[in-house]
């Protein structure tokens, strides 16, 4: 099987395109660059091509697919920073609504398999019950949710071979992210104040990468649900935890959203997701995220 990966100089598909590498499975890797910046953790060169291709230009989306004629597209590129999306609407939306239109345009012709990644930001977050990932009662407080949105409803909308997978939390080798913020900011504070009322589980693209190469080899299609084990946690307890692997010192202080404030974009307060089909469709579900955690911060160092 070829698949296509698009996005591969960001956190996940970075992780994705090595570990489609590690299995020596025909793979190409895409992103608006013009070269590969992505740390390269094995032989990745001589078992991937590299294309530049701007998902949001329909002709270079054509004829690169038309070229390639992948069987599979896990879909990784995305605009993703959440409260840039509020002062770049128009840029969200073209990268996660019209640059998934035109690359599901030509999966249909392809008959290709389709991968998206998606957030839980597609759903409100309020509450404290899991969100399930069939539940259809979407209401994104956010515009980076919206778009994510859109991009889910042109995928369903238009193919049947499809996987839409939400993840939450998400930090990995290849990127900026909480656990690499957290680390900085310890070099020069005491105490940091992070926000303890936002409920969720991280998720670690490394272990991410390995669930996403297993399911696209199947037809087990539909919407799924994907973070590391471990349980529920506040941004505070991650952070807490991240202090402890990495032996800082510095002192975490847990604040409401509300006290803490400054973002542009408002957050879901849970972040619970139902991860159960996963398991129900015979698919390894992820590490714990404590162990996460503490690989990463093992590999980083």
């Amino acid at each position: 099987m070829r698949i296509l990966v698009t996005g591969v100089n960001g956190q996940l598909g970075h992780d994705v395109i090595n570990e489609l590498g590690k299995r020596s499975i025909d793979c190409i890797a895409t992103d608006i660059s013009s070269a590969y910046s992505g740390i390269v953790t094995n032989s990745f060169a001589s078992k991937c091509k590299y294309y530049k291709m701007d998902i949001t230009n329909r002709d270079e989306v054509h004829s690169v697919l038309q070229t390639i004629r992948p069987d599979a597209i896990i879909h990784c590129a995305a605009w993703t920073n959440v409260d840039g999306a509020e002062d770049n609407k128009d840029l969200a939306y073209k990268i996660n609504k019209d640059g998934t239109q035109n690359l599901v345009e030509d999966a249909v012709k392809l008959n290709a398999k389709f991968m998206y990644i998606s957030t839980d930001y597609v759903f409100d977050g309020q509450g404290s019950e899991l969100w399930p990932p069939d539940c259809d009662k979407y209401n994104p407080l956010n515009w980076y949710g919206k778009t994510k949105l859109e991009g889910e409803k042109c995928v369903s909308s238009n193919l049947k071979k499809f996987f839409i997978v939400r993840t939450a939390w998400v930090f990995g080798a290849n990127g900026n992210n909480f656990v690499k913020t957290m680390l900085k900011l310890s070099e020069t504070y005491n105490s940091l104040k992070v926000v303890c009322d936002q409920i969720g589980t991280p998720t670690y693209t490394l272990d991410l990468a390995r669930l996403l190469v297993d399911m696209i080899d199947t037809d087990k299609y539909g919407y799924y649900h994907a973070t590391n084990e471990g349980g529920f946690i506040s941004w505070a307890d991650f952070a807490t935890e991240i202090m402890k692997i990495a032996k800082r010192k510095t002192i975490i202080i847990p604040v409401t959203t509300k006290e803490y404030g400054l973002s542009k974009a408002k957050r879901p307060f849970n972040s619970r997701l139902d991860k159960s089909k996963l398991s129900e469709n015979g698919f390894d579900v992820l590490p714990c995220w404590q162990d996460a955690v503490e690989r990463y911060i093992g590999e980083m160092q």
